[in-house]
């Protein structure tokens, strides 16, 4: 099986099929922030894997392997997303023992990552693919419903900073119809962290004000897009952190193109420190790794970062 890696993943990826028909599994649970206090003791203990399953790939051999690699989590997400996903995706989880922390969807439509292309074409901000992204994510709300998946994840864009800007509140109303679907469901919604600044990203949860909006902390991505660092960030947010993507990066050096994504403890991510942060504030979900480099997404390079987290846990 042939697992590709996720920016040229979703790079490539069209327009996903929209179907319906997917009753609630389950009754709308809100879950509230948690308040940041002196070190709790606790620290994430599991780890995870980002796991994209594109068209013809199998369902139960993408959550073997995840199994096979000794991880006991992961975020699913698909290049063409259906309702048909549901029951295979749930029995291969059963079948496997690997619980899904989130349910990831970003299509319809090309996303670019780069300064001058990807606000045009990332997250719900870009009108033209807005309509078409909000019914993708509401499916993904219902597959995760089937499942018993907890949440659902996407990158909701370049959001703007000024909240005077007249797509801001119209990225809040997209986000609040999404999340009130989720909220009816019994799930929450995760807004990945990277394309904005860390008090942007925390405007845009309070305004939506469901109560189910809370952070998918990507370590490496405020430092890609060079808009902070995870260690600050978490004095910001913190106590909406629901789940985390384990990776390294190096801050932009030019104007058009991302920072690097580098192997762990080879750029610019302080590991250590963002483990102390996240045990103040009590987390202890999946370290979910996300391998963007080249090659990346061979069983070495993450059976490798794997180690790299496990020593991390145990030192901390």
């Amino acid at each position: 099986m042939t697992f590709m890696n996720r920016r040229k993943f979703v790079q490539l990826s069209g327009g996903a099929c929209l179907a319906g028909g997917l009753t609630p599994a389950a009754e709308p649970v809100v879950a509230e922030p948690t308040t940041v206090t002196a070190d709790s003791g606790t620290s994430p203990s599991r780890i995870g894997l980002v796991v994209w399953i594109g068209e013809g790939q199998s369902i139960d051999a993408a959550i073997r392997r995840v199994h096979r690699l000794g991880l006991p989590t992961c975020q699913i997400g698909f290049r063409h997303l259906t309702a048909e996903v549901a029951a295979p995706v749930k029995e291969a989880l059963s079948k496997y023992g690997v619980e899904a922390t989130a349910f990831s969807e970003h299509g319809p439509g090309q996303r670019l990552f780069d300064f001058y292309r990807g606000p045009e074409t990332i997250g719900i901000v870009p009108p033209t693919t807005r309509p078409a992204r909000i019914a993708n994510l509401k499916l993904a709300a219902d597959v995760a419903a089937r499942c018993g998946i907890p949440a659902i994840h996407t990158h909701c864009g370049f959001i703007p900073e000024n909240p005077n800007d007249p797509l801001y509140p119209q990225a809040v109303a997209a986000v609040k119809e999404v999340a009130e679907h989720c909220r009816e469901r019994g799930t929450i919604f995760l807004c990945e962290t990277g394309e904005e600044t860390p008090t942007t990203l925390l405007r845009l949860i309070q305004d939506v004000g469901t109560g189910n909006v809370f952070v998918n902390l990507d370590l490496a991505n405020l430092i890609l897009y060079g808009k902070g660092n995870p260690v600050d960030a978490m004095t910001v947010f913190g106590r909406y952190v629901r789940g985390v993507h384990a990776k390294d990066g190096l801050f932009p050096t030019g104007t058009r193109e991302l920072g690097k994504p580098v192997p762990f403890g080879q750029g610019d991510v302080d590991f250590p420190a963002i483990i102390k942060r996240l045990r103040q504030v009590g987390y202890t979900g999946s370290l979910t790794i996300e391998m963007e480099t080249e090659g990346g997404q061979s069983d070495q390079q993450i059976l490798q970062s794997k180690a790299f987290l496990q020593r991390l846990i145990r030192s901390s």
